[in-house]
């Protein structure tokens, strides 16, 4: 009697728990199963990946092969370009080892979409069946819609239908496969790095601030939800709390698939059952249904992964393409404390608290007028959690082009934000070692001195509002752009 030969394509899915595609090739004993998982670096380069992810995504992947190891499921590793020779690789692939299926996480950009269906069509030719499974949203794009059948455009409404949906409500999170009775391939040498994805942030950081794989993706949740989740809606605004639980830090294994949003879900679900209602719990799952809900509009969107803005209207926008302004602020030069700070915090970890987000974003968005895209590239280039849909969303939301966007009218003030949100100055002092010895409250607005290097506020803020307020409505008198 034959042997059915599963092979499971990883992509953004690094764990063996909770993993659709994993769990449905393992469903029965007897089959052989094996991994795959495919290096695009010029697909990497169109599509923007940092180095620090690309780093922190083999790492992870290193971790996963000896999770595997342990239950006799070989990981193969194949290279190409891009996206277009994955198709016949693949099938090479299937019909070199018997393969009779291939499982996948579905994912949800407009050219892994067009990859699926090639790669489909060539399995199908060949007699492989192809299956996709739903996994990187708790709730899957299509089932939270409007009365009339519709993607929601805005999250408070999306999160109350959200939350009744039973994914929402009991996440099921498929168990660990049992150990296979054999393998039917070796694995192979999985690389270190690869050529021009060098991460940006140096070695000892990446591996005190992000160790990979899944078991210290786990870690990092249970620690948190011991110790930091009841606080979470007091202590997630505040910078200087990175450091104590204020925030998880689970972003990046997200990103990579090292831990799924149902077992972070899962988690919350299960405090508030031992521990009673929470407003930090709360808030912490509002945050995965932000993460749901920007998926969701990419589906219902697609237009938001060509760098269009949401609402097409506002292409008509003229924003500045000022190359020294935005090096300044890339550098975190700009003058205005903790805009540097959250700029340099991302230069030397890869990641960025995500208050400061927003506060650099609207920062570019509004107070400099420089195009949101330009904004929207830098942080995908730099971030170890990058994320297309959650990244063009937050940007989108600043730059007043998005779904459930700020108000063109609101502008964040930086220097009320400091003062607000890192009002001892803890966190601007750890980025920006010009202004350590300022002991009192002016460093959120240093006076110039003689001797300092810290630069003067490039933008008057007094011009920012009727510059930005000026532009938007201008948009009412011009012509409507076709939405198609």
């Amino acid at each position: 009697m034959s042997i059915d030969r599963h092979l499971v394509w990883l992509r953004a899915d690094l764990r063996v728990t909770d993993n659709t595609a994993l769990a449905a090739a393992c469903s029965q004993r007897n089959t052989e199963v094996a991994c795959v998982y495919a290096i695009t670096p010029g697909q990497w380069r169109q599509h923007d990946v940092a180095g620090v992810k690309i780093d922190f995504e083999l790492r992870s992947l290193r971790a996963l092969s000896k999770d595997l190891d342990q239950l006799n499921i070989p990981l193969l590793i194949i290279e190409a370009d891009d996206f277009s020779a994955l198709p016949k690789m693949l099938g090479e692939l299937c019909q070199q080892h018997g393969i009779t299926s291939v499982h996948c996480n579905s994912q949800y950009e407009v050219n892994e979409l067009k990859r699926d269906n090639h790669v489909a069509s060539q399995l199908t030719e060949l007699g492989v069946t192809f299956i996709k499974h739903h996994d990187q949203c708790i709730v899957p794009p299509g089932q939270v819609l409007t009365a009339d059948n519709r993607f929601y455009s805005v999250f408070t409404p999306f999160k109350r239908n959200w939350l009744t949906r039973p994914e929402a409500q009991n996440p099921m999170v498929c168990a660990r496969p049992e150990k296979r009775k054999s393998h039917f391939v070796e694995t192979n040498s999985l690389p270190t790095v690869v050529k021009g994805f060098a991460p940006h942030i140096a070695e000892k950081t990446a591996l005190e601030w992000w160790p990979a794989g899944e078991e210290a993706a786990l870690t990092r949740l249970a620690e948190f939800v011991e110790n930091g989740i009841r606080f979470y809606d007091e202590h997630r605004n505040f910078p200087e709390r990175t450091h104590d639980d204020g925030v998880s830090r689970i972003s990046p294994y997200l990103a990579v698939g090292a831990i799924s949003s149902r077992q972070c879900l899962n988690a919350a679900i299960n405090y508030r059952r031992h521990h009673g209602d929470n407003k930090g719990v709360d808030q912490w799952i509002s945050e995965l249904a932000w993460r749901d809900f920007y998926k969701h509009v990419m589906i219902g969107w697609p237009h938001v992964c060509k760098h269009r803005p949401f609402k097409l209207e506002t292409s008509h926008i003229p924003w500045r393409h000022d190359e020294n302004d935005f090096k300044r602020w890339c550098e975190g030069k700009t003058g205005f404390p903790l805009v540097d700070a959250a700029m340099r915090q991302l230069q030397q970890t890869g990641w960025m608290h995500n208050r400061l987000r927003m506060v650099v974003a609207m920062f570019l968005t509004k107070d400099l007028f420089i195009d949101w895209r330009w904004g929207e590239r830098f942080f995908m280039q730099h971030l170890i959690d990058g994320d297309l849909s959650a990244n063009n969303g937050g940007w989108q939301w600043s730059a007043s082009t998005g779904n459930d966007a700020a108000p063109y009218f609101r502008i964040f003030n930086p220097i009320l934000q400091s003062e607000r949100f890192d009002p001892n100055g803890h966190f601007i002092r750890e980025y920006v070692p010009e202004l350590r010895d300022i002991k009192d409250k002016s460093i959120h607005q240093p006076k110039p001195s003689l001797f300092s290097t810290y630069p003067e506020p490039m933008v008057d803020r007094r011009i920012v509002k009727d510059r930005v307020l000026g532009h938007f409505k201008n948009l009412k008198s011009l012509t409507q752009v076709d939405p198609q």
